[in-house]
Parts: structure tokens; sequence; C-alpha cells
């Protein structure tokens, strides 16, 4: 075979050593905000995806920007320029685009006039609180590389009387039937009867390691609400709504340099739809969410500008630590989060 009539997997795969010019498929599309690269290497697999009119058998595939790709019969659209919103995902949904169960999912109770957004990381069906959403499936997995130690701070109403000093113990770190579960920051907020309220941080966010951990110590969880991803916070934002983080604040939350993550906030694109009920300074009201007052028991309420808490204790407007970095655990969890329930 020709080298000009080499099919696109063998054309655009470099030599051995040899650096790369332009990039993976699987990335290209997922910076597309299509899907994620997972995703996007199952698509290669079900041959849903050509490259200058050739399906693709592997996501050993460099493109470059003058090549056509196909995605289903459909080209693919040009890469959005990345955009991040907070939701306070309510209990009762799937972080999931396609539930087999036929369960209700996160992105079927988005507003219209979103794009399609990816999640970053995600939380079960019974969690609830803050969850990250993204149209660039590239970005999504940059924030969830474990090496960003990231931590994850959740509010944790649990079933039993609580012993502090069995959770001082989890800063050692805990293995449950052969898994083992890092350092977890437990800090008991207050002891009602048969339930108490912890403040639980940790850093790897294994699948359902909260609950684990909890159950395998005997106080199952009632309720859990994620407040803070790094320096992201659900603040007061009322559940079933999202809002749009400044392209500004998160990138230089995240120390993204590029321009491609430099672009302006929604706001200053009036030509972009919203959905009914939205209001001003990109906050969209969710279909079927439900206002509901801050506290331990029921997040939502506070004094606050529309989102996040600033390194003082104000609430910023963008839903983001103001002077924290990224991935900094406090001593203290925040007032809001102290109160009780």
């Amino acid at each position: 075979m020709s080298e000009d009539k080499k099919a696109p997997e063998e054309k655009g795969a470099p030599e051995k050593g040899a650096p790369e010019k332009g990039e993976r498929i699987a990335k290209r599309l997922a910076r597309a905000g299509v899907c994620s690269r997972r995703d996007a290497e199952r698509w290669i697999a079900e041959g849903r995806v050509a490259v200058n009119g050739q399906v693709l058998a592997t996501p050993a595939v460099v493109v470059s920007p003058g090549d056509l790709i196909m995605v289903d019969g459909k080209p693919l659209p040009e890469a959005e320029r990345t955009r991040v919103w907070r939701y306070n995902k309510p209990a009762g949904l799937m972080t999931t685009h396609k539930d087999p169960e036929g369960r209700p999912t996160v992105f079927e109770r988005l507003p219209e006039g979103m794009p399609r957004v990816i999640s970053v990381g995600r939380l079960d069906y019974a969690s609830e609180g803050l969850l990250l959403l993204t149209n660039d499936g590239e970005l999504a997995r940059k924030l969830e590389l474990p090496s960003n130690s990231w931590i994850r701070r959740y509010r944790v109403r649990v079933h039993g009387e609580v012993d502090p000093e069995r959770l001082v113990q989890l800063e050692k770190g805990i293995t449950i039937e052969g898994v083992r579960y890092g350092s977890i920051k437990a800090i008991l907020d207050r002891q009602k009867g048969a339930n108490a309220w912890v403040t639980v941080s940790i850093r790897e966010g294994k699948n359902r390691e909260v609950r684990r951990v909890f159950e395998h110590l005997g106080w199952p969880v009632l309720r859990l609400i994620r407040v803070s991803y790094g320096p992201f916070q659900l603040g007061s934002l009322p559940e079933g709504e999202a809002e749009e983080v400044p392209a500004k604040v998160f990138k230089e939350q995240l120390g993204l340099e590029d321009s491609k993550w430099a672009k302006p906030h929604a706001d200053e694109h009036p030509e972009l739809p919203h959905a009914p009920g939205a209001r001003k300074g990109g906050r969209t009201r969710v279909e079927g969410g439900k206002d509901r007052p801050f506290s331990a028991d029921k997040p939502g309420k506070g004094r606050s500008s529309g989102g996040g808490i600033t390194g003082k204790g104000r609430l910023s407007s963008d839903g983001v630590a103001g002077k924290g970095r990224p991935g900094k655990d406090e001593k203290k969890p925040h007032a809001d989060h102290r109160r009780k329930p």
C-alpha cells in the first residue's frame, strides 16, 4: 500500500519517538464538547467516527486542523469557547447521559439553551450538592485527575452515635474489603438523638467512598451533600439551579494560560440563548428545581450575592474560593457549613 493511500490511523500515527503534529482524535472530540475522551474511544470502536472519509478503527490517530471529522455522519462542530457551570444537584438524579434502568438524569433536567455538557466527576443517585459541568471534555478530564489533589468536602448526616476518636483515626486511611481509602478528615458537627452531622473532606473521591467508609464504621449515611470541589463552592446556589463560572475566574483558579481558556464570560454574549426563567448573572433555573433554605439540613440559604465563599468568609458571585488555594484544606469548615442542623 502506498503512503498516500494508507488508512487514517496509519497515516496519522507518528513515528515512534517523534513528536505528534496536531492532536489525538479523542482529544479533539472532547475539546469539541461532544463527549469525553473515554466516550470518544468507545465511539471509534463502534465505527461512529470518520476522518477524511475513512471510518476509524483505532483512537491512535492524530488529526490536523484541516482534517474533516465526521461523527455519526455529521461534521464535528468547531470547538466552542470553554465554559464551566456550578450545578446544585438534587437527590434522585443519575449523573449520566443515559441510565439503563430509566431513572431520571442530571442532563435531562438541565435548562434549554445550555450546550452539551459533561460532568466533572459524579455524584451518585442519592447524593446532592455541588456538581461541576463543562462543555469541554479535555478540561473535565484535567479537573478529575488525582494529581490535582483537590479536596472534596461534604456535609454528611449519619445514623448512629458517632465516636469522634474513630473519626480521627480516618486521617490515617482505612482499608475496606481490599480497597484502600486514603486520608479522610472528618469532624463531628452535632449529635442529636440517633443521628449526627459530620463534615468530611477527601482527596481521592473513589466510588461511593464516603458512604462505604461510614457504613463500615456502623453509621449508615442518611444524607450526603457536596459543598465544595477544590476551589469551587456550592455557596448559596439553590437546589436545581446552574450558574456559570466567569471564564476569567476559572482560568485564574486553574492556572490555565492558553488563550482558548481566556474568552469572555457568557454575559458578554447577549446572542447566547437563555432558558425561560433565567436570571441575570448567568444563573438559570432548572425545570423542577426547588428553592430550599440553607442549613445543615437544607443547603441553599445564606447571605450571598450569588454563590461562592471567599477567603474572609464573604460570599462571592462566581462560586470560587476567592483567596483559598485549590486543594488547600481549611482547619475548620466555613461558617455556613458549621451551622447546627
